[in-house]
């Protein structure tokens, strides 16, 4: 399979509980996972002031992760990610190969 490097940032509701934020953080990995691509660095950044509402939030939770996957993988990942409520936005972009 031909795995591309891609970088994703997200932002979870920071209303939820510790745990639901983790869980759903996990949920974006296991979704990586499932199509054989490999989390080659993964970062919580916290929680930061939205500039301006979205979904009625306030505050967002950032992650950051940088990603190997084929392109069914990412066609996957971005769709799961723009469905689940609890993932306020997301952004895929492809990464320079060195």
């Amino acid at each position: 399979m031909n795995m591309k490097k891609y970088e994703m940032m997200f932002i979870v509701k920071a209303t939820m509980e510790g745990e639901a934020v983790k869980a759903t953080a996990e949920s974006v990995k296991k979704v990586v996972a499932d199509y054989e691509g490999k989390v080659v660095e993964f970062k919580e950044l916290g929680e930061k002031k939205l500039a301006y509402p979205v979904k009625k939030e306030l505050n967002g939770y950032y992650f950051v992760m940088q990603i190997e996957i084929g392109k069914d993988g990412l066609a996957e990942l971005d769709r799961k990610a723009g469905l689940d409520e609890n993932v306020l936005r997301h952004l895929i972009i492809k990464l320079d190969e060195e």
